[in-house]
Parts: structure tokens; C-alpha cells; sequence
């Protein structure tokens, strides 16, 4: 954050909203090929209607957990703006 009462600059906000953007594209089609990979076997093999509901299930399950485990990991590593490790100064060694 630049300037005074912590507003960013249009070029901070632009950043953010890519990594956003990008954060969830990627979260949503890791999410989609995890699911395709654990509740193919649904359409491929003639399975009972209990065990196609557990893979379904299961594929679920497993597409939402990546899903939230990638856009968090992605936000995560995005750089905070650095901040002065005490009020009022801003240089960090001063």
C-alpha cells in the first residue's frame, strides 16, 4: 500500500485482481481434472448405483478440497506490501 490512509495504487489493485483471476481459473480446472480423474471410472465401467454415488462422492469431495486448497496456496504466496516495522517510520532499518 503507497501514500497515506493505506489506499493502493491502480496498479496494486490491477495486480491484485489478476492473481485473483488467476487464482481461481487455476483452482477451477485442477478442481475439474480432479474430478474427471476420480469419478471417470463412472462412465466407463458398469458399477453398482451405491459404489457410482461413493466415486461421485468422493470426486466431489476431492475437486472442492482443491479447489480451496490451490486459490488459498496461490493468494497466499502473492506479496503483501511491506509494511514499516514500527508506526510513523518508513524506512525498515531506521
Amino acid at each position: 500500500m503507497s501514500g497515506h490512509g493505506g489506499r493502493r495504487s491502480p496498479a496494486e489493485r490491477d495486480a491484485i485482481t489478476v492473481e485473483i483471476g488467476y487464482a481461481l481459473f487455476s483452482a477451477a480446472f485442477a478442481a475439474g481434472v480432479t474430478f474427471c480423474a476420480v469419478a471417470g471410472p463412472v462412465l466407463l465401467f458398469e458399477l453398482p448405483p451405491f459404489v457410482d454415488r461413493l466415486i461421485l462422492g468422493a470426486g466431489l469431495v476431492s475437486a472442492a478440497v482443491l479447489f480451496v486448497v490451490r486459490v488459498v496456496g496461490v493468494l497466499w504466496r502473492f506479496p503483501r506490501a511491506a509494511q514499516p516495522s514500527q508506526p510513523g517510520r518508513t524506512r525498515p532499518d531506521s
